[in-house]
């Protein structure tokens, strides 16, 4: 009997993702796969998922073995209680290396100053010497998949790098902190600071009055992770009186970010539109056909999501 694939996402999705799922499929043995964005509940055997897909109620899907989850993010389904079958999040490596270059390309502007070049409006000649990277101490606030890989590529550069997460971590080369008192430690560290925790009730405001307080006078702050891990009035405050250097922010509470919004034309703070990574259908296939060979063959799926930690 064939598989039953059912791609629950928007059409536009379905648009980018079949080609490659079709080309992954062949690929593992799986070629005569019935794969559909319409398919009788009850003969549904997986379901390639989007959270913001009309799918909400999972509870017809009787023979389902897993939700392949087609975000890296999966606070907008961890509390569904009509899920009961495992949920595998998205770590693409597509995705993760286009994280991993755009926070290396951020970290390293900071730390060389380029801005001071880059936004030169005068023709005044001041040599500097740039710090090494060993000089400067970047701080993760969270350690998962991209989290880590990012860790670990600014330690291969030379960096002093801590990383803090809400449980123990330990990632080769990294100062890994955890708790309230360790995230109190990690800010006091960092020069520059990485956002990439996820978006739960235990993270929002994660960087706000008191503990940007706790930041080196002048760090800067890179976020690419979630909008609200980050209390926007209070970083506005921040970047006002000298506490806080400059921020760069690719997440935002509300996106498309509002043209009124006083980040576009705020002078220490660099907008960027969502960009920082992106989820590649290539690659991304290969990952969610991986889990179904896993599934049919009996083996844990890779990637799953501890519900009860809602990451």
């Amino acid at each position: 009997m064939s598989l039953n694939l059912l791609f629950a996402a928007r059409s536009e999705r379905w648009s980018t993702y079949e080609r490659p799922l079709r080309s992954a499929l062949e690929k593992a043995g799986f070629g005569d796969a019935t794969l559909a964005m319409d398919l009788p509940p009850k003969d549904v055997d997986y379901i390639i998922y989007a959270p913001n897909s009309r799918l909400q109620d999972f509870t017809p899907y009787t023979r389902a073995k897993a939700v392949l989850n087609l975000w890296a993010g999966v606070e907008a389904i961890t509390g569904n209680e009509t899920l009961t079958i495992p949920l595998a999040r998205m770590v693409d490596p597509g995705l993760t290396k286009g994280m991993v270059e755009w926070v290396t390309g951020h970290v390293m502007r900071y730390h060389l100053g380029m801005d001071t070049d880059i936004l030169r409006n005068d023709a005044k000649w001041a040599p500097r010497t740039p710090p090494l990277a060993q000089e400067r101490q970047v701080v993760i606030l969270g350690l998962g998949a991209l989290g880590a890989e990012v860790a670990r590529t600014l330690v291969g550069l030379g960096f002093n790098v801590t990383g803090w997460a809400r449980s123990p971590k330990d990632v080769t080369g990294v100062t890994c902190l955890h708790g309230e008192a360790g995230l109190a430690e990690a800010l006091a560290l960092a020069e520059i600071a990485v956002l990439l925790l996820p978006d739960t009730a235990a993270t929002e405001n994660t960087l706000n009055a008191e503990t940007l307080a706790q930041m080196p006078k002048g760090a800067f702050i890179i976020n690419p992770g979630r909008g609200p891990l980050i209390d926007d009035a209070a970083l506005l405050a921040a970047l006002d009186s000298g506490r806080i250097a400059h921020a760069t922010l690719d997440v935002f509470r509300v996106e498309p970010l509002p043209a009124d919004d006083p980040y576009w034309s705020h002078p220490k703070v660099t907008v960027t539109p969502h960009i920082a990574a992106d989820t590649r259908a290539s690659t991304a296939s290969e990952v969610i056909v991986e889990n179904i060979r896993r599934g049919e063959a009996g083996e844990p799926f890779i990637n799953l999501v501890d519900r009860a930690l809602g990451y």
